[in-house]
């Protein structure tokens, strides 16, 4: 990632609580993965079978961890520090972050009656701000997003172009919300009633608190009554989607193609792979973890790993998995014994049906 931005090794060093084993003046120009690293840039090494590539690349500076059994060859200057992974991320964040593309109001953009703006506000192209919202420092809006009536913004949150936040919804602190999602839309609700479905009035609200990521294009439904809520830390991947009433605990994270039926109650630090799909009104335990395709058709106990449809414990997915395959080996056992005994006991047996399965 070439930039403008030049830092030297030890000034990466010390924001990062490293050791510089090398040249501590070498220029740091831009972050890269070590197989696609060039010429100034940083890069990072986090597992033995990479240090190979420590010989050969034209990297500037490389972390790796504290103690690793390696030493700076061919004039790449290491990095030791504890997570190098971890600090490569830091870094990006603190040193390599893309500048807004904008500061200020934008003069397209419509802001409403009473709505009190913090300090550093960016708002973009073409932005909706209605009525009575209130906007907290160092708040991002990227082009066209629409913020509906009444929506409180914290601190250092980031709404990226064509976010749509609807009338009353609450976004706490450092908040990220990508491209095109939907946050308080009315929620699949409807009873039926003499032959045709009647909406049902969805007046609560959606709550995000500090810390929480939404990918792009996902779509957070808000409560019939109450508050569909996503706790402190808690990372959305692309088009996950959360019905009415969902309430999701911290630190937990969401891949893509996820859809959660409504007053479904997801525990903290829980894992969900991919294309999950979840019943209404189940609980997820504190420290599950959910495989990629699972249907979850029942509650889930904290601590355990589900995988499958419809989920059970994952080693039982597995073995049944794996039985499965071996069925059609097994009914041609089967087919073979049915015939030795047809002629050992014709009389017990029978004639067997020859059709094959």
């Amino acid at each position: 990632m070439a930039t403008s931005l030049r830092f030297t090794a030890a000034e990466i060093a010390r924001a990062i609580a490293g050791r510089v084993e090398g040249d501590a003046a070498v220029i740091i120009t831009g972050l890269a993965p070590i197989d696609q690293a060039r010429s100034g840039d940083l890069s990072f090494v986090a597992q033995p079978r990479y240090f190979s590539r420590l010989e050969n690349t034209p990297a500037a500076a490389v972390l790796v961890e504290t103690n690793a059994p390696v030493s700076s060859t061919n004039g790449v200057v290491l990095i030791r520090v504890a997570n190098p992974y971890f600090a490569f991320l830091q870094i990006a964040k603190n040193f390599f972050q893309p500048a807004a593309s904008f500061t200020g109001v934008h003069p397209t953009a419509v802001i409403g009656e009473r709505v009190r703006l913090g300090e550093n506000v960016a708002v973009g192209p073409h932005v909706i701000i209605e009525p009575e919202c209130e906007i907290g420092n160092d708040v991002r809006l990227g082009a066209l997003c629409y913020v509906g009536r009444g929506v409180c913004l914290g601190h250092r949150t980031v709404l990226f172009p064509q976010v749509h936040l609807a009338a009353g919804v609450q976004i706490g602190n450092d908040v990220i919300i990508q491209a095109g999602s939907v946050i308080g839309s009315d929620g699949f609700g409807y009873v039926k009633h003499e032959g045709a479905y009647h909406k049902i009035p969805h007046v609560g609200t959606v709550i995000l608190e500090d810390g929480v990521e939404i990918g792009a294009n996902c779509t957070i439904d808000r409560s019939t009554f109450g508050e569909t809520r996503i706790r402190r830390g808690t990372k959305l991947d692309n088009l996950v989607h959360l019905a009415h009433n969902v309430e999701v605990g911290e630190h937990t994270v969401i891949a893509a193609q996820t859809g959660v039926s409504g007053s479904t109650k997801i525990g903290s630090r829980v894992t969900i792979a991919g294309q999950v799909g979840f019943v209404g009104h189940v609980e997820i335990g504190d420290d599950s973890t959910i495989g990629a395709q699972a249907g979850v058709t029942k509650s889930i106990p904290a601590g355990m790993t589900v995988s499958g449809y419809p989920a059970r414990e994952h080693n039982l997915a597995r073995k049944e998995d794996v039985a499965r395959r071996r069925l059609p080996e097994l009914l041609k056992r089967v087919r073979a014994l049915e015939k030795a005994l047809v002629k050992i006991a014709p009389e017990v047996w029978g004639k067997i049906d020859e059709t094959e399965v």
